[in-house]
């Protein structure tokens, strides 16, 4: 072998050189254009989450509002006309809900799912099927993405009859 050739041999090729290179740098790229992405969505999340947070905490305020106006309406008929104006109130604060995706449910009638709803009565009933929700203390709230306050309601349960029979007592025999 000349000297030549053996130096070839242990230089290493310019072009597969150059190509670990340029894959190392491609690689590279997708990797930052990857992370640029999920941080990006990470941020979205963030704002959504706090948003949905700051939202839930008017919303006993909301309740308070449905309620009154409820009253309202068996009064005169000035109270009536403010009632009007708060309804419109309401009805702003309800946009603001939908305009993020936030939506409440109805829930009475329907079975009882734990990640909608929180049971704060059940009722023993042979005349509804089990884990029906019968009434809805308080209305639920979710957002596309999780239950923002669950339903306060009180849910049938199935009347169990008593079928315990006390246990005989055994005679002692004498040995």
């Amino acid at each position: 072998m000349t000297e030549e050739e053996k130096t070839s041999s242990q230089e290493p090729q310019p072009h597969v050189e150059e190509s670990n290179w340029q894959d190392k740098y491609l690689r590279s790229l997708a990797e930052m254009e990857n992370m640029r992405k999920r941080m990006q969505k990470e941020r979205q999340e963030t704002t959504q989450f706090g948003i949905e947070n700051a939202i839930s905490e008017f919303l006993p305020a909301i309740d308070n509002f449905e309620n009154a106006l409820r009253f309202a309406e068996g009064s005169s008929s000035e109270v009536k006309n403010w009632a009007i104006g708060f309804e419109m109130i309401l009805a702003q604060f309800k946009q603001v809900l939908q305009s993020h995706g936030i939506v409440s449910f109805h829930s009475e009638g329907h079975k009882f799912d734990p990640t909608l709803h929180e049971a704060v009565e059940t009722v023993e009933t042979d005349a509804h099927p089990d884990g029906i929700i019968l009434h809805e203390f308080t209305k639920g709230y979710k957002s596309a993405h999780r239950t923002l306050r669950p339903a306060r309601v009180k849910v049938a349960k199935k009347g169990h009859k008593n079928n315990f029979t006390a246990p005989i007592a055994e005679e002692k025999t004498e040995s």
